[in-house]
């Protein structure tokens, strides 16, 4: 197998190493770094990097990885996968999105040793980490107040990220374009395919949403011959693939009375969500309509809203609503905890608490 070596240490094969990568110390001269779990194969397969919290507030990601880091899939691994649970180091112990120069580390790829603080660590994170790997998975949520339906989010007219992403069996697929700055551009400038996985809320543990991320990477790695294909009779989830999206904003400002949850199936002119004032006037007249058919993907869970705050994030979705809302009502039932459960059923780790 080809040797791997992060921040001047040797992986060896067939083992677990932990790796630390030096970052920005704190002013409070208290060292700091990004912690790497390597997880080798004894025979030779892909490279697979699984990230979260790029922005520091992000933490369903975090939680997924550590299952994932437990699950026993992993003994029958081929190949390498490098697990880095937080990556924005400086965010994640402030509760903050953003690094302490109020950077997104997530906008400032591919970094320099001589530039801002997130400069420095995309850098670090880059050429350690990323540019080992032939393939990868970036873990995000919605930002503070806001969730995500389970989402996976891709350049789907490149046919082989395009399978990647369906295989990992979410209930939406939504084609978007890479960002200036961002990994995943960055990535796929080197030929590295990376799909980046969209659910729950900003500082808080979603456990559909971790359970159904676990599970997604596995079936990832199934894919990709990192693992020996599953064993299971189920059927096949597959997902339902838009390439179009769009936010409902607030058209006045005021409190916010929400109509539908997150998954669920609107169609053009359907009122998703009522705006008053504090003592209830007008709210029959300041309606929130859908202004297409399709999946609710995201939404605010704040009901403090001004004028064109983003309220709900539509799909366009055109196909068969019917089969459509039967599809996400099954994966619901699939990764739904049971009540007073306190294990994880299918590797046997115990659910978060939201």
């Amino acid at each position: 197998m080809k040797k791997l070596t992060i921040a001047g240490v040797d992986i060896p094969v067939g083992c677990r190493t932990q790796i630390e990568l030096p970052v920005a110390q704190l002013y409070t001269n208290t060292e700091l770094s990004m912690t790497v779990k390597a997880i080798r194969g004894r025979k030779d397969g892909p490279t697979l990097f699984v990230s979260a919290a790029i922005h520091g507030d992000e933490i369903n990601g975090v939680e997924i990885v550590r299952r994932l880091l437990q699950h026993k899939a992993l003994r029958s691994l081929r190949g390498t996968l490098l697990a880095i649970p937080i990556v924005n180091v400086h965010g994640f112990l402030n509760n903050s999105r953003y690094l302490p120069d109020g950077r997104d580390l997530n906008r400032s790829f591919p970094g320099s040793p001589k530039s801002s603080l997130a400069g420095r660590m995309a850098h670090t994170f880059l050429n350690e980490v990323v540019l080992q790997c032939t393939h990868g998975i970036d873990l995000h949520t919605g930002a503070r107040h806001r969730s995500n339906l389970p989402q996976i989010r891709a350049d789907i007219k490149d046919e082989s990220t395009r399978a990647m992403a369906e295989s990992f069996a979410a209930p939406v697929i939504l084609h978007s374009a890479t960002r200036d700055g961002s990994l995943r551009e960055i990535a796929s400038n080197h030929n590295i395919q990376v799909l980046l996985y969209e659910a729950g809320e900003a500082l808080r543990f979603d456990e559909i949403a971790i359970r159904a991320g676990v599970s997604g990477i596995i079936n990832v790695m199934r894919h990709i011959g990192m693992l020996p294909a599953s064993r299971s009779k189920k059927p096949k989830r597959t997902s339902m693939i838009t390439g179009q999206s769009s936010w409902i904003r607030a058209t006045s400002s005021g409190v916010l009375r929400a109509l539908v949850p997150l998954g669920e199936f609107v169609q053009k002119g359907d009122v998703l969500a009522l705006i008053s004032d504090p003592m209830g006037n007008n709210s029959a007249d300041n309606k929130i309509l859908a202004n297409d058919n399709g999946i609710v993907i995201g939404r605010t869970f704040l009901p403090l809203v001004y004028e064109g705050d983003a309220l709900f994030h539509i799909a366009k979705y055109k196909a068969n609503i019917g089969e459509a809302l039967e599809h996400v009502t099954a994966f619901r039932e699939e990764f739904e905890p049971e009540p007073y459960s306190t294990s994880d059923d299918s590797e046997d780790h115990p659910p978060i608490a939201g």
